[in-house]
Parts: structure tokens; sequence; C-alpha cells
């Protein structure tokens, strides 16, 4: 494949900022070995889940096109995703979760293109393709499912985050990395585990984002489905890892009732999940998601919703009653009474009305920051964005009149208006100032030196959220992970064994019938005796073609694997159990 991305319509959508955490699938670094850890998992995901998993899943492996022998072009796979509305992209392992959630807004899989080693076919916590693509592809089918999954994203995204909570972030990536990078030493994997637990037991008070981390965790990556007596999986994590949803399936993992307690209960992403949330239908996750959104400072602005802007140390927005937005990196709040009457932000900074960028305010216009007043004027129940062409005039708010408007709590604007603008339903959202003052009590917050002021008319602080309010008004794209996923250069006996996987894969397609598979055995044997997989693979045609004296061979060969590497047995048995049990994938 070319190092070029395949669009759509859908990927077309996709905003500038997003697109950088885009890279190609590169299809053809999969080795065979890959190719059988998809098959294998698949095969024995299918057999298993076709019995526990939600009935959408089985139905959405047909629809999204994934196949159980092959892991999945995502950009073949876009073609069949269209037509449910949706598509995918591949990336780099973890991305920032406020991006990742951004995606869905946009209808758009992540997909970390990287495949699981052998070693940790059973589970890996970094992200791979085979979570994405065979965990997340298949429910998106189910419409409900899609529908809050998208919700979800556009939800999210607005989730502010706390400045510990980006540092979680890349401590999880790194370990996660590491974890699933062959040739890690313990004690560099061991530090970055103690790294990640001194984060997370001094995060302090959770933000936003991890509130909302902990619904998408319980829901959409471990989420069951039902009854608490009698549970099916939809959670990609689960549908994912042969081992855990065996095992969570079984009584000693806890089931709880699904609802907004859920928020509070954290996980660690290296570990088996001790306990687990199940909804009664798909539905019921909007509700729940609605009713966390109902918490959030997207819809209850406030004191609190600056404050958490300024915890965060972020690029954030504010919006006011009259609809004009304020984007920036926010530094300081003046309260009075729990109401916030003035609000500082620092370096550049853009306004905004409707997610549009009002035509002047722009970050050059307001590149050392911006501050504004909130609330009434002290003595006057009528607000500003109230008044009338009249009401304006009596009270000197009208062009080219020297006035001082004193807010309750003590904050007062002296100058020369120069204009306003308003909004579409006609209400003054700005008003601009030459030779202004601001004061809040003795204390100057604007000199008439510094320019013109344009102060945000608004009573209340409606919502406060994380990123811009016009997408096109800041420079997103500046995202630098500090790790990379590790692609260590293969060695040659690694490279030998490869090249056998590839004769296999290519006997069983019908490109290659001359193949010697006893060839293929003794070679095994003799120079990789610890590999189980292929044998496995081996025992599979010779049991399809009746050869009785090879299927004995391989059956003495894994045994052997199985006396010298017991923790493998059970992977070596649940192979030949799907086989054996004739069970067809299609």
């Amino acid at each position: 494949m070319s190092n070029t991305i395949e669009s759509n319509v859908i990927l077309n959508r996709l905003p500038k900022h997003l697109r950088q955490f885009i890279k190609p699938q590169n299809y053809e670094d999969y080795s065979a070995i890959d190719q059988a850890v998809w098959r294998y998992v698949m095969r024995k995901n299918v057999d298993f889940l076709s019995t526990v998993a939600h009935k959408s899943y089985l139905d959405g492996l047909k629809q999204t096109g994934i196949s159980i022998d092959s892991i999945p072009n995502m950009y073949g796979m876009n073609r069949i995703l269209k037509d449910i509305g949706w598509a995918a992209v591949a990336v780099d392992g973890f991305i920032p979760p406020n991006a990742f959630m951004e995606f869905q807004a946009y209808n758009v899989l992540v997909i970390a293109s990287d495949i699981r080693q052998l070693e940790h076919i059973e589970y890996t916590p970094a992200p791979d393709i085979i979570h994405e693509g065979a965990g997340h592809a298949p429910i998106i089918a189910n419409p409900e499912y899609a529908e809050y999954l998208r919700r979800f994203g556009e939800v999210g995204c607005k989730a502010i985050s706390s400045a510990k909570d980006y540092e979680l972030y890349e401590a999880v990536r790194h370990l996660s990395i590491i974890k699933e990078a062959p040739n890690s030493k313990e004690e560099d994997i061991a530090s970055a585990e103690k790294k990640v637990e001194d984060l997370q037991q001094n995060m302090g008070k959770p933000s936003e984002m991890a509130l909302i981390r902990n619904l998408h965790w319980w829901t959409v990556e471990y989420g069951l489905i039902g009854t608490l007596e009698d549970p099916k999986i939809y959670g990609a994590g689960l549908l994912s890892s042969i081992g855990e949803s065996a095992w969570c399936m079984t009584d000693e993992v806890e089931k709880l009732p699904y609802n907004i307690d859920s928020t509070f209960k954290d996980f660690d992403i290296t570990k088996p999940q001790p306990q687990l949330f199940v909804t009664p239908d798909f539905a019921h996750l909007s509700l729940i998601l609605e009713e966390f959104a109902n918490t959030m400072a997207l819809r209850k602005g406030g004191l609190s919703g600056v404050n958490k802007l300024i915890h965060s140390k972020a690029l954030g927005t504010i919006e006011l009653s009259t609809g004009i937005q304020v984007s920036g990196v926010f530094s300081h709040v003046i309260e009075y009474e729990r109401k916030p009457i003035y609000i500082q932000t620092t370096g550049e900074t853009a306004l905004a009305y409707r997610e549009k960028e009002l035509v002047g305010h722009g970050i050059e216009t307001h590149a050392e920051g911006f501050g504004s007043p909130i609330g009434k004027l002290k003595g006057i129940n009528l607000a500003i964005e109230d008044m009338s062409p009249r009401d304006l005039s009596a009270y000197d708010i009208y062009e080219e009149k020297i006035v001082t408007l004193e807010f309750e709590g003590g904050v007062t604007v002296s100058g020369e208006i120069i204009t306003g603008k308003r909004n579409l339903q006609g209400k003054i959202i700005l008003i601009s100032f030459k030779n202004c003052t601001v004061k809040h009590n003795n204390t100057v917050l604007f000199e008439p030196e510094w320019g013109i002021y344009d102060m945000a008319v608004g009573k209340d602080i409606v919502s406060a959220f994380s990123g811009p309010a016009d997408l096109n008004s800041f420079d997103l794209i500046t995202h630098v992970p500090s790790t990379q996923t590790i692609h260590v250069k293969k060695s040659s006996e690694l490279l030998k064994l490869e090249a056998l996987y590839k004769q296999v894969r290519d006997y069983r397609e019908g490109k290659n019938k001359t193949i010697s598979r006893t060839k293929v055995l003794e070679e095994l044997i003799e120079n990789h005796p610890n590999d189980w997989l292929l044998p496995v693979e081996l025992y599979e045609l010779a049991y399809i073609g009746n050869e009785t004296k090879l299927c004995e061979s391989i059956l003495n060969h894994l045994e052997t694997i199985k006396q010298n590497r017991p923790e493998v047995g059970r992977l070596i048995d649940d192979g030949l159990g799907i086989i054996e049990n004739k069970i067809k994938v299609e």
C-alpha cells in the first residue's frame, strides 16, 4: 500500500487538527505471523462469542466486511462502513482523549493499525487492530449503539481535562508501548507501571475528562448488556480479548447495573476488570450520557466552569448568555457572591458567535489575552443585553458617549464608546471603547495605553468547554507524542519463522499447493520448537485432508510444547477444539 491515505465523503469532513493523527495502514507490513494471530483470535472469538456476545456482533462482522481469515484493510473497510454512515482511520496507538472522542463525533472509528505480538495473543494493554477492528467496528452496525457512540464523542470532546490528565495520558501511552514492544526490559516496564500508579493515586479531584473516560470504559470498552443474570458482551475490550471475554462471564467478575455511579469507578488498563456494568439496552446508555452531560460545565457554565478551565491550563471556551464565545487559556476569574464578575485569559484569544469567529477579533487582535466583566450594572435590574435602543441611550451606552459602567461586585469600565456588535436577535454582544480604564475596586485591569478595550456583554456564563469555539481560530496542528510505537529490527530467526508461516498461509489459500507441510513441521521442530500457533495451523490442514499420520506427528509435537510451555496449553487446546469440532466460520 502506498503512503497516501484513501479518503471518502465522511473522512473529507474531518478538520485539519484531527487529520494530524492519521497515518497510513501500510498493509504490507503485516507478517504471516500477524495474519495467523488475527485468524486465531477471530476464529476463537467468533466460536465463543456466538453464544455470549450481543446479537449485533456477528451481524456486524458481516455488515462491516471484517474477514475472519485476514487482517482488515481499513481503507477497504471504509467502502463498506460508509453504507452505515461511518469510516475508519489508522493511528499510532493511543491518541489524546479529546481527539479520540472528536473522531467519534464525526462518525470515524480510530483504529490502531499495529497488531499484538503472538506472546500477547490473549490481551494487550496497547490499542491494536484486533481490539479496534474486531471489537469496535462490528457493534456500530447497530443504529442505536452507533448514535450513542457519535453522541458520546460529541459530548466527550468538550469535556475539560486537568493538567495532570495529559501527564497520565502520556504515561499510560508509554506503558502500553513498552509492554507490547519485544525486548522491553522488566525494570523499564516496572518503572513505567510505577509512574502510572503514582499519577493515578495523586490526580486530585477527578476532571470531567477523567469521569467521562470512566463512562467510556465501562460501556464502549467493557460493557455488558441484558440482565444481571444473563448478560451479553458488547464492549470492544471484551470482544477482542480471548481471555477476558470468557473470564468476564464467570461469577468471579461482579455484575452491577449500569447507572451514573459508574462515572466514579476508576479502572486499571493493565489488568482484568474485577467488576463490570450491565445496561438493559443500548438506549439506556444514551440516557446515562445525558445525565452526565447535565453535570458538565458545557451545560452548567458559571464560576465552576471557569475554574475548571483555569485548572486545565489548556485552550478552552466560555459562552455568555448573549451567545458570544471567548476562547483562550483562562488564567484568572474575579468572583462576587459565588458568581464570576470578571474573566481573564492569557496569550492568544479569539472571540466568536455560534462557533464562528467574529470579524476583527481573532488571535491577531487579542494576542496578549482578553478580559471582560460579566453580570449586571449596579443598581439596574435590566441587563445590558436586554436593553432596548431607548434604554441604551438613556444609560449613555451609545456611540461616542464617554461613560462609566459600574458592575455589581465592583468592576468599573470607563471610556469612550466606539461601536458595538449585535447578535441575530438584536442583542448587544460586544462594546468597544477607546481611552478606557477598567478597575476592580482599586486594582487596575486595563489601561488606556493598551489600546482599544473590547467588552464582551453577558449577564451569565452559560457554558464552558474544552477547545476553541471556532476550530479555525487557532493553530491546532501541534501534537507531537512523547513516545512512538516501537518497531524493532527482526532477527534472522524470526524472519525464517515468518517465511514458514507464509508457506502455510499460501498453501491454505491455494496460492502454492506444492509446499511440503511435513517439511515445514520438521523445520519447526528443529529450529523453532517453542512456536505453537503454526503447528495448530498445520494440524487444521492435515485434519481437513484426513491425513492421519501427519495429524499424529503434529499432535505429538504440540504435546511436547505443552509440557515445555504449560502457559500456552489452553491456547493450543482451544485451537485444536475449534478444528476438531469442525466449526465453520464465515
